[in-house]
């Protein structure tokens, strides 16, 4: 793994795709540092830098759109396969090596909140805590957009994609308010969810048997409960996708100075679930 993470992070600086991505993240949460806590006195980088979100939307597409779509492209992904290495250990290896990029214009926002105290009063904890939201939330959203790289042959498509994903997840908490709360809205939500699901269980094991016990369990269930217990099913989708929210840890740090520790463990979690599934694809694709 650590000859795949070294080749990936010098190509990243050798094609300046690293450079230009350190430059952006600088740059653009600077001129907020400038506007809010330089110019304007406000004591709190965590602020600062929740304007720095959004750009995530841009950069993290253009860090993760060649990692495996273009050696997917330029079938270099055969000499990959064919390593003595671990699929596991290639997946890591190239999504560790997008994760040190991602790291470097971090480091250099823990500088921020010296220069505010330097300048007077300044809350270094809950910046501190803020940075490393920002940095795991930035994870999450690498490994998603590996996962989609994966998917295609097009880094165009893949930086697309990336982008659309992303942009949902950002408006995560909104799209969740326009959810059904009746029952029979919420029944339907749960039985079309579970279809997908059961889609993507086929999908990566080809088995029609298996995928269609699962969705008629699921369907059984959730119509069951629906006759028997219809309270609970009302407001089940707003209640339990509301909680899926990435943002939710940053914004508790930004806006009411507590580390949800529950919210950074779902973004770990996703870190996990979209690096499994990035290796399940390549996976597939090996033996296809």
């Amino acid at each position: 793994m650590k000859g795949i993470y070294k080749r990936e992070l010098k190509s990243y600086f050798y094609s300046m795709i690293g450079y230009v991505f350190i430059a952006f993240l600088v740059a653009f949460v600077g001129i907020y540092f400038m506007a809010y806590n330089l110019n304007m006195g406000y004591p709190y980088f965590s602020y600062t830098l929740s304007g720095g979100l959004f750009i995530l939307l841009i950069a993290v597409p253009i860090l993760t759109m060649k990692s495996f779509s273009e050696e997917r492209r330029s079938k270099t992904d055969q000499l990959l396969l064919t390593a003595p290495v671990t699929l596991g250990q290639i997946v890591w290896g190239k999504y560790l090596a997008m994760v040190t990029v991602f790291a470097v214009p971090n480091l250099i926002f823990c500088l921020f909140p010296l220069m505010i105290k330097a300048s007077g009063q300044a809350y270094l904890k809950v910046d501190y805590c803020a940075i490393l939201a920002y940095f795991l939330m930035g994870c999450a959203y690498i490994a998603v957009g590996m996962f989609l790289s994966s998917l295609t042959e097009s880094q165009i498509i893949a930086a697309i994609s990336t982008f659309g994903v992303l942009l949902v997840l950002y408006l995560w908490n909104g799209l969740v308010d326009f959810l059904p709360t009746d029952a029979g809205g919420n029944l339907a939500g749960v039985l079309l969810l579970w279809s997908l699901l059961a889609f993507g269980v086929y999908q990566m094991a080809r088995n029609w048997i298996l995928a269609g016990l699962l969705e008629v369990v699921g369907a059984a269930a959730g119509i069951a409960v629906y006759f028997l217990r219809p309270s609970w099913m009302e407001r089940l989708l707003p209640d339990v996708l509301g909680r899926l929210s990435l943002s939710d840890g940053f914004t508790s740090i930004v806006n009411e100075r507590l580390l949800d520790v529950s919210s950074l463990f779902l973004v770990v979690s996703v870190i996990v679930l979209f690096v499994f599934l990035t290796i399940q694809t390549i996976q597939k694709r090996r033996w296809s």
